[in-house]
């Protein structure tokens, strides 16, 4: 057996073994809370992060997991890689193949929000035909107004928002509500549009909010960020 053959011998044991592992910590109430946001596993969040601390990094062995199609295999593996571990067509790829909302959050915010390739990324998932691919485009996009707002045209923004969130599906339109309430937080000067826009388009104002937990509902959420930064 050649020295490549063995390695991937060995890595392929070592899925196995994660996946037996993986198995093992699968909690029925765990996968009834999940499957209620759209998550298809049952295995503790906290238990999988001890895992990836475990293991280190390990791109080859994060490749196999993500190939089981297993979901909780999946974010075992974006824990396992790093943003230069991937190009921009494999960054693209994972995010088209995530299947569930937590899988797309962490391809997200551990990879592409880090990735050389984000912009470019960011601008080809906004504009993307697909509303989940598209909510990627406009996580990276609230990002950016928070961290880099440079070069980013908020009122463009605002206005595709106060035409299209109203009736945009449901992940698209929370990416939307967030990208609103980040202008309003973050840029005084169209704090006061972006709060007549969530007022009057009145997205996720009845949303259950658990107590001492802010309302998704922008309004609400601007002025509580802003009263939060000028107490703090």
């Amino acid at each position: 057996m050649t020295q490549t053959h063995q390695d991937t011998a060995d890595v392929t044991a070592l899925k196995d073994e994660v996946m037996a592992e993986l198995a093992a910590l699968e909690d029925p109430r765990i996968r009834a809370v999940n499957e209620k946001r759209g998550d298809d596993h049952g295995v503790n969040l906290t238990k999988l992060r001890a895992i990836a601390k475990r293991l280190k990094a390990q791109p080859p062995l994060a490749r196999e997991l993500w190939a089981t199609g297993d979901t909780a295999a999946k974010l075992l593996a974006i824990l396992l890689t790093r943003p230069k571990d991937y190009g921009r067509d494999e960054l693209d790829a994972l995010l088209r193949e995530a299947g569930t909302p937590k899988v797309h959050d962490w391809i997200v915010s551990y990879l592409a929000v880090k990735s050389r390739h984000r912009e470019e990324l960011r601008a080809a998932w906004f504009a993307d035909a697909d509303p989940v691919v598209a909510s990627a485009g406009w996580a990276l996009t609230s990002d950016r107004v928070v961290k880099k707002p440079e070069g980013i045209d908020q009122p463009a923004l605002l206005d595709v928002i106060e035409t299209e969130m109203k009736d945009a599906p449901e992940r698209l339109q929370w990416a939307m509500n967030t990208c609103l309430a980040q202008i309003g937080i973050a840029t005084p000067e169209l704090r006061e549009r972006a709060r007549d826009i969530g007022e009057r388009l009145e997205v996720l104002k009845d949303y259950p909010t658990p107590p001492n937990c802010t309302s998704p509902f922008a309004p609400i959420w601007i002025d509580e960020m802003v009263r939060r930064s000028s107490t703090g």
